[in-house]
């Protein structure tokens, strides 16, 4: 028979926070027993809902004895560097995915997935609208890790059952500029 911690070792979720309250968010994250919340933000602030800037998110999350760990350098959808974007300012996935921060930083991730429940954090409710659907679940999936989104009402989507919403044929996203 396997402990609790086993049947999870393979199992992440990811999470927007949209604009919702801090107490609602945190409810969220209880309902599915997080023990560690990833940010993968390329940057963690937010004009329309400070209550998820960094500093101000982090003491929330520890009053709830949930860890923050900020990864949006390593996993964020807005990466430094040229090279992972092409002429026209999108994002190539495919690139991304093969660097070497990338892959150290999503290494790091299945590690502790062998100790803790983790969620991966971005802005977008919507998951098939994020990276964290589009690159990072993606990967793991293909890493043998079940990927499940929390969505805004609390329920779960798996990355099997989305689709995305903004895709071209190379895998890359709206141009940010």
């Amino acid at each position: 028979m396997s402990n609790f911690k086993d049947n999870f070792s393979k199992v992440i979720f990811t999470i927007g926070h949209s604009n919702h309250q801090l107490s609602i968010f945190i409810q969220l994250l209880n309902k599915y027993h997080i023990d560690v919340l990833v940010d993968i933000r390329s940057h963690p602030y937010s004009k329309y809902a400070p209550q998820f800037d960094i500093n101000n998110l982090k003491k929330a999350v520890k009053a709830y004895n949930i860890k923050y760990l900020y990864l949006g350098r390593e996993l964020g959808g807005r990466p430094e560097g040229k090279e992972f974007y092409d002429i026209n300012g999108n994002i190539i996935y495919s690139t991304l995915a093969e660097s070497q921060f990338f892959r150290e930083a999503l290494a790091r991730i299945e590690e502790g997935l062998q100790k803790f429940r983790i969620a991966l954090m971005c802005s977008e409710e919507n998951p098939d609208r994020c990276h964290r659907y589009l690159l990072v679940g993606r990967t793991l999936a293909a890493n043998g890790v079940i990927v499940n989104h929390i969505r805004g009402n609390g329920e779960l989507e798996t990355q099997n059952q989305l689709k995305p919403e903004i895709e071209s044929d190379s895998e890359r996203q709206l141009s940010l500029f």
